[in-house]
C-alpha cells in the first residue's frame, strides 16, 4: 500500500516547537498566557480589526457571537444552507431556529436573491431574525456588499463564518472583516492549524471582551469563584496558541501554496467535458483551501462519486462537497429558500461535485498521480 494522500493534512513550519518550549520554560501549560496574548494580536493585526479572541474551536466562536448578539428561544437566524454543519449547530445551543439560505452560482455561496425573499416574508409576519451567518465555502468570499446591503437594510448583524476562508481577500479586505463579528477556525485540516481552535473577531471591543468572560465560565470580578450567568469553557490553551503564532506567520506562503495545487489541477483537467472549477468572484482572492469541482455526468463518462471511489482505491482521499443542511435529516423540517423556483443551487452542486486532495505539504508528484488517475478514469470509462 502507498503512502496516503489526505484531502489537507497538518502542515508545520518549523517554528512552532520555539514558542510551544517558551510556555514550558514559563511553566505556562494551562489556558492563558503569554502565546494567547500575542496570538489574538497577531490575528488582529493581520485582519486589520479592533482585537480577537482566540478559543477552542470555530463553532465556540459562532455560539459566542450568538450569545453576544442575544439570540435566544425562538429567535430565528439566517444561515448558509451549503456547509459544514458546525455553522448551524449553535443556533440549535441558543434554542433559536435556522432558516437555510441557497447558494448562488458565482461563488458557490449565499444567494443574494433567496436571502432578499427571506427577509421580506420576515418582515411580512413580523419575526426578523436576530442575526445571519454567511460562509465563506472552500475559501471563496460570498457576495458580501449585496449580502450586506440587504442585512442592514433589515438591521440584522451578519457573523462571517471564515472558518475556511483565513487568508483570502474580499474587495481588498480581508475575510471575515465585512460583518459585525468574524469567524476563523484553526481545525487540523485547515489552511493554518493549531490542531483544534478558533478566533471571534470584530470592531467592537465591549463585545470581544464580553466573549472572553463567557469563555472562561463567566467568572465575576470576585476574590472567591462566583458566577451570575453561564459561561463555558472555550479559551484557548497558551500550548496551542504557540503552535498558531508559527502558523500564523507563515499564512501567506500557504495561501500562495494552495492556488499553486489549485492552478495545477485546473490546468491539466479542465479540458476534460463536463468538468468545471469553483469559480473565484471579481475583485476577490479566494485561499483555495480545497480545489473543488463539479462533474457533469451528461457532458462525460465519468462521476464525482466513480472518481472518489477509484482514487480511495488508490489511497487518496476526495470527498463529496458538502451536503446541504436543509436535506440533513437533523434539520429536515427547517425553512429553507431556494435560489429560484425552478433550482436548488446548493442541491445540484452536492449531486455533482467533489474537492481534491489539496495539502500544502502534498508533494508535485503526488498530485501528478492524482491527475494521471482522473484523466485515465474519465477516458477508461
Amino acid at each position: 500500500m502507498t503512502e496516503r494522500i489526505h484531502l489537507s493534512s497538518p502542515h508545520m513550519s518549523g517554528k512552532e516547537q520555539d514558542y510551544i518550549q517558551e510556555a514550558f520554560d514559563l511553566n505556562w501549560i494551562a489556558p492563558l498566557g503569554k502565546n494567547v496574548n500575542e496570538f489574538e494580536n497577531s490575528i488582529a493585526d493581520y485582519a486589520g480589526t479592533a482585537g480577537a479572541s482566540v478559543l477552542t474551536s470555530g463553532t465556540a466562536a459562532i455560539h459566542l457571537a450568538l450569545r453576544i448578539l442575544e439570540v435566544g428561544k425562538s429567535d430565528k437566524v439566517i444561515c448558509s444552507t451549503f456547509t459544514f454543519v458546525a455553522s448551524a449547530n449553535p443556533i440549535i445551543y441558543q434554542g433559536a431556529e435556522p432558516i437555510f439560505i441557497d447558494s448562488e452560482p458565482e461563488t458557490w455561496n449565499m444567494s443574494p436573491v433567496a436571502l432578499k425573499r427571506a427577509l421580506e416574508e420576515a418582515e411580512k409576519e413580523g419575526e426578523l431574525p436576530k442575526a445571519a451567518i454567511i460562509v465563506n465555502l472552500y475559501g471563496q468570499s460570498a457576495k458580501m456588499d449585496e449580502l450586506k446591503f440587504i442585512c442592514d437594510r433589515y438591521n440584522v448583524p451578519i457573523i462571517e463564518d471564515a472558518a475556511e476562508s483565513l487568508g483570502s481577500e474580499y474587495k481588498g479586505q480581508k475575510s471575515g472583516t465585512i460583518g459585525k463579528f468574524g469567524v476563523y477556525s484553526f481545525n487540523g485540516n485547515k489552511i493554518i492549524t493549531t490542531s483544534s481552535g478558533g478566533a471571534l473577531i470584530s470592531n467592537d471591543k465591549a463585545a470581544l471582551e464580553r466573549s472572553r468572560f463567557l469563555a472562561t465560565q463567566s467568572r465575576d470580578k470576585a476574590m472567591h469563584y462566583q458566577h451570575s450567568e453561564i459561561g463555558y469553557n472555550y479559551r484557548m490553551s497558551n500550548i496551542l496558541a504557540g503552535i498558531g503564532r508559527a502558523q500564523l506567520e507563515i499564512l501567506e506562503e500557504r495561501v500562495l501554496q494552495k492556488r499553486m495545487v489549485f492552478e495545477n489541477y485546473r490546468q491539466n483537467l479542465e479540458n476534460n467535458p463536463g468538468f468545471e472549477f469553483m469559480p473565484e468572484l471579481s475583485e476577490t482572492k479566494s485561499n483555495r483551501w480545497l480545489t473543488a469541482l463539479t462533474i457533469d455526468p451528461l457532458e462525460t463518462n465519468v462521476t464525482h462519486l466513480q472518481v472518489i471511489e477509484t482514487l480511495g482505491m488508490n489511497n487518496i482521499e476526495a470527498r463529496p462537497l458538502w451536503k446541504p443542511l436543509h436535506l440533513q435529516p437533523v434539520f429536515k423540517d427547517k425553512k429553507f429558500y431556494s435560489h429560484s423556483p425552478e433550482e436548488s443551487i446548493s442541491e445540484s452542486l452536492f449531486q455533482k461535485g467533489l474537492c481534491l486532495p489539496s495539502g500544502t505539504n502534498m508533494s508535485w508528484e503526488q498530485q501528478e498521480k492524482i491527475i494521471e488517475i482522473i484523466n485515465s478514469l474519465n477516458k477508461t470509462m
